[in-house]
Formats: structure tokens, C-alpha cells, sequence
């Protein structure tokens, strides 16, 4: 399911931006509660993609980047996202072979990380959100991940 050639630093970027904007644009109340981390799916597309273009600086400096549009304390997703980002490379060979219910399962496990310790950070840092929808993120992302990962997959293998 994850193959990657031709992969560009034009698509990254637009890849990147794209994740971005959708991560900050406005939506209706109810659909903003669902709205996946588009960042951290593509960040974890990237690493297991091409990992040696887009490794842990390309997750911190996406990270720092999501941090300065929330306008949130600089550096939390950034730790999030190279925590992930670090365990998908780790275990990039093993999932790129595995069938795509299974790459969603480590998703989906990644995802929960990458929510925990923004929730750890939030909750050090004297900003406590424990309301139960921020969780919401989690399985909508991992729901995502095979509809994401076909769109990732066109658009960074097409010439």
C-alpha cells in the first residue's frame, strides 16, 4: 500500500500546506469537534515514505508550525509529532509490509500518543482540557488513514 517514488520537495510542500490548512481552516461547530490531525497523518505518511527526505526535523519543524497557527505553547506538537514520527521510523519496513487494517492500527496507536502528550503538555503547562472530545481526533484519523493513504500515494507518485 505505501510506495514512493518520484517524491519531490514541491509535493512535500504542497502535501505539507495542504495538511496545514486544513488542520486551521474554519468549520461548523460539530464537524470542527471530528476534524482529524491532518499534520499528523502526513508527518507519519512522510516517515514511513521517505524517511530519509522527511525525517524528525521535517516533524519538528511541521510541529512548531501547527504550535505558531494555533497560536498554543511553541514546541508542544512539535515534541508530539517527532515522538511519532520517531516510532513510525522505527518501525517503518515492518509496517509498510503489513496489510492496511494493521497500518491503521499502529496509526491509530501513534495518533493516541501524539493526543497524550499534547494532553500532558496541556495539563503541565496550566491549560487543563479534560473534556473527552479532544480524544475525538484519535479514531476519526485512524479512520482516515486508509482514504489518506491512497490520497497520499497519488499524490506523491504521480509524474
Amino acid at each position: 500500500m505505501i510506495s514512493g517514488s518520484g517524491l519531490s520537495w514541491t509535493r512535500v510542500a504542497a502535501l505539507s500546506l495542504a495538511a496545514l490548512t486544513a488542520t486551521v481552516v474554519p468549520l461548523p461547530g460539530w464537524l470542527a469537534l471530528a476534524r482529524p490531525d491532518f499534520v499528523a497523518l502526513v508527518v507519519l505518511w512522510l516517515a514511513l515514505l521517505a524517511p530519509r527526505s522527511t525525517g524528525l526535523l521535517y516533524a519538528w519543524s511541521m510541529g512548531l508550525a501547527l504550535d505558531a497557527f494555533r497560536g498554543v505553547l511553541l514546541g508542544q506538537h512539535a515534541l508530539a509529532l517527532v515522538l511519532i514520527a520517531w516510532i513510525a521510523l522505527r518501525l517503518r519496513l515492518q509496517v509498510r509490509a503489513w496489510p492496511l487494517l494493521q497500518q491503521t492500527a499502529v496509526v491509530f496507536a501513534l495518533l493516541w500518543l501524539d493526543e497524550f502528550v499534547i494532553f500532558w503538555i496541556d495539563g503541565v503547562s496550566g491549560h487543563p482540557v479534560t473534556d473527552w472530545i479532544r480524544w475525538l481526533r484519535v479514531p476519526v484519523g485512524a479512520a482516515c488513514w486508509p482514504l489518506a493513504a491512497r490520497v497520499f500515494a497519488r499524490t506523491t507518485t504521480r509524474g
